[in-house]
């Protein structure tokens, strides 16, 4: 019973870790990367598609992104979603590809940029931490109804606690990496 209640949340831990560096890796630093625009919602034939789905990306030089659609007739509508979007690019449409040209960051933005890491990885611990209660419950739920002792109880919640510890500094690895990237110049 532990032993289960443990991999579910060690499962579930691990997720909300890659959860955590997938939001990291949508926060711009100056140079380009496609998934900075991959999740972008594109308006196409009536329906908000991915931009993943739509088109494949290249980054020929360290702050240029080229998109270039599967579909041309697409081409218009990922172009008004990139301009729509809140990322501060213009792109430029050559007829084939979309070339997205990245600007050097200010001081300023990327202290905002590590802010908004900063928050996710917040995010991300609180969601460890409440997996963390919802495996700790379900334990003493197993102990009252007399499934484990107390022993296995007390063993299971410093195996939990450590595992929270454990993911919990591996988030915080990630952020001071993202945030000594974000403030590289």
């Amino acid at each position: 019973m532990t032993e289960e209640t443990l991999l579910d949340a060690v499962d579930k831990m691990e997720r909300a870790l890659e959860h955590a560096q997938g939001q990291f890796s949508t926060v711009r630093t100056g140079r380009a990367n496609p998934a900075l625009v991959e999740k972008l919602l594109v308006d196409y034939y009536g329906s908000p598609t991915p931009l993943q789905q739509l088109a494949g990306f290249q980054v020929p030089e360290a702050r240029t992104l080229v998109v270039k659609p599967h579909d041309r007739s697409a081409l218009a509508n990922i172009e008004k979603a990139i301009r729509e979007s809140e990322l501060g690019l213009q792109p430029s449409n050559d007829g084939i590809v979309i070339r997205l040209s990245f600007p050097a960051l200010t001081e300023e933005r990327r202290k905002e940029y590590v802010k908004v890491v900063k928050n996710m990885a917040e995010d991300a611990r609180v969601a460890v931490r409440n997996i963390r209660r919802d495996a700790r419950k379900t334990m003493e739920t197993a102990e009252k109804n007399s499934e484990i002792s107390k022993d296995d109880l007390e063993r299971a919640e410093k195996e939990l606690e450590k595992l929270t510890h454990d993911h919990v500094d591996q988030i915080d690895k990630a952020v001071a990496r993202k945030e000594q990237e974000l403030l590289e110049v």
